[in-house]
């Protein structure tokens, strides 16, 4: 029982989605080799006739707001009297669905799908590693469930409350004798299964580039997934989804980086370090602009890199990363 209880509690702290706890910590992959008993899942009969159902915006899609919200009408139910819906719907209304976040889970498939059903955090869809057509649906859309836990991105704060979250079953990474983070590569399936699950959810919201997004871009003093190799310049180029830099422009603020040698000479300058700061925050990630390179500041260079400059992760800014992120603002700027 006590083995049981131990394996359990491992699961929830491993797992990439956070609840809105603070003690939840960055994910470690398992080093246990004991297996994990798997509580069965206990099955609800879904009614496919059941209720009613609106799938049509009634307003100006390009304005991300005045919609219907996709999907079930849920209503009351007053005993002796009737709901009408003879002025549904009214123009006052948006989507909660604004935000796309992705994870990987650092479990495997059976692991994933036990600890995303049984335990207090969860996801709407659940991406396996099967070269299958299937993908698992576990939170409804319109329901908020737990998978960013404290986040923050741009204005917006408690990202839970206004995305849709996709795991992806993933182990994350091991670390070599050197002590260096390997990180696990994703099957071209089921980056398909991302990138059509991804490209359909923001479709139907109409979710802006800007908030398409890693967990570890809202959460980046905590969380690492879903990694450097997850292909987000992919994800943009064959799907149009998401963020990237324009490669003309990356290449103007190198030069102009190169040839005024900011870096090399203003490196440890509290100034210039306070100027990176403010434009990592300008580009949306929650920073204390103090013109020094502590720990968060690091960790949101790094998160910045897994994001956008995958071939070198190290947490230092350099020429090119400084180049992408300028590129990135004038190319999404904050509105």
């Amino acid at each position: 029982m006590r083995n049981s209880l131990y394996l359990t509690t491992l699961g929830i702290l491993i797992i990439s989605c956070g609840s809105q706890q603070k003690s939840i910590k960055s994910k470690t992959p398992s080093k246990t080799t004991t297996p994990q008993a798997v509580v069965p899942i206990k099955k609800t009969e879904i009614k496919q006739d059941e209720g009613e159902y609106y799938k049509v915006n009634i307003a100006d899609i390009t304005k991300n707001d005045n919609t219907i919200s996709y999907g079930s009408i849920v209503s009351a139910n007053p005993v002796g009297y009737k709901i009408s819906k003879t002025y549904f719907p009214a123009i006052g209304q948006n989507f909660r669905q604004r935000y796309v976040i992705l994870h990987y889970t650092v479990l495997n498939d059976e692991k994933s799908v036990s600890t995303l059903t049984q335990q207090s955090v969860s996801s709407h869809y659940l991406v396996s590693t099967l070269p299958d057509k299937e993908i698992y649906q576990i939170v409804d859309e319109n329901k908020r469930a737990y998978h960013a836990g404290i986040s923050f991105w741009r204005k917006d704060q408690q990202i839970n409350d206004t995305s849709i979250g996709i795991e992806i079953v993933n182990l994350g990474y091991t670390t070599d004798s050197l002590k260096n983070r390997v990180f696990y590569p994703y099957p071209e399936e089921q980056f398909k299964k991302v990138a059509a699950l991804a490209r359909d959810i923001v479709s139907r919201y109409n979710i802006p580039a800007t908030n398409i997004l890693a967990h570890s871009d809202i959460a980046p003093t905590r969380k690492q997934d879903p990694g450097p190799l997850f292909p987000w310049k992919r994800l943009y180029d064959e799907y149009q989804i998401g963020m990237w830099y324009d490669e003309p422009a990356k290449q103007t603020f190198l030069n102009q980086i190169l040839t005024t040698n900011d870096i090399a000479l203003q490196y440890n300058n509290p100034e210039f370090v306070s100027k990176v700061q403010q434009q990592l925050s300008q580009f949306g990630y929650a920073l204390t602009v103090n013109g020094v390179w502590d720990k968060p500041t690091k960790q949101t260079i790094e998160a910045f890199q897994f994001h956008f400059r995958p071939t070198n992760y190290s947490g230092i800014i350099d020429a090119e990363t400084l180049a992408i992120l300028q590129a990135l603002i004038q190319k999404y700027p904050q509105k």
